[in-house]
């Protein structure tokens, strides 16, 4: 804010995106370090048959991908690109403070089952001492976002901008990273990956060939060019949101 009223600019988007990985790796070694260092030892509980630089596959039985050293740039990217991808779909009222919200209940769950060892061992997912705790914290970004959904909502009295969703993004992705249910933000989270995705094949169209794939991108705005209202893109992107949460659920037990 200060820089913005001093010289009538904001932060620029490289210093933002240089500031979040430096956050993001300075979170992820705190999370691997240990009493002896930062020796990517194993942070779980004992009890725990996975590393703290193994990245579980949803879906499969067992199936866990130990990245070693390489975990530090995967998991960045996870926050990095979950902060990002958050910032990119908020361009309708209410659209992406309600899926933060469903993607926070989801993880919600996940957090709580993550830290009883009876409920871990049952489901054959990563135990994480302590992370029940996560749960409070969740239910409290969930309780926010539906608050400030209550403003926000078409025609939006407030808007969070950058401030709120890099944060709500970053905190969602580094939830993701301390359980070990990296992956599964990539299903939950869905709807993101979307509209990341649909910015990144516009420009390769366009640089490439000239051509653009979608009206415009991110892909809400695409819709809205379609003829859709906004309210009806919202509305239709948080009922895919609350779709991907079912899907996110049943990797519980679908192996």
């Amino acid at each position: 804010d200060r820089m913005k009223m001093s010289t009538g600019k904001g932060m620029s988007g490289r210093v933002k995106f240089l500031l979040q990985i430096l956050l993001g790796f300075v979170l992820i070694m705190i999370l691997v370090a240990d009493s002896k260092g930062f020796t990517m030892s194993l942070r779980l509980n004992e009890v725990s048959s996975y590393s703290s630089t193994s990245v579980l596959l949803p879906f499969f039985k067992k199936a866990v991908i130990d990245l070693g050293p390489l975990y530090i740039v995967f998991a960045v990217v996870v926050i990095v690109g979950s902060s990002n991808a958050v910032n990119l779909t908020d361009g309708l009222d209410g659209l992406a403070i309600g899926s933060i919200a469903v993607v926070a209940g989801t993880y919600l769950v996940f957090s709580y089952l993550s830290g009883n060892i009876v409920f871990a061992r049952y489901l054959q997912i990563p135990y994480i001492a302590g992370s029940g705790e996560l749960a409070v914290f969740l239910a409290a970004v969930g309780g926010a976002c539906l608050g400030f959904l209550w403003y926000n909502s078409h025609p939006a009295q407030v808007f969070m901008g950058d401030v709120g969703s890099l944060a709500l993004g970053a905190a969602i992705g580094s939830v993701a990273v301390v359980i070990k249910q990296e992956i599964l933000l990539v299903i939950v989270g869905g709807l993101f990956v979307a509209e990341v995705l649909s910015v990144i094949l516009q420009v390769m169209s366009f640089k490439l060939t000239g051509k653009r794939i979608f009206k415009m991108a991110p892909l809400h705005h695409h819709f809205e060019l379609s003829g859709w209202s906004e309210s009806k893109v919202v509305i239709r992107f948080w009922i895919i949101s609350l779709v991907l949460a079912l899907v996110a659920f049943s990797t519980l037990k679908i192996r």
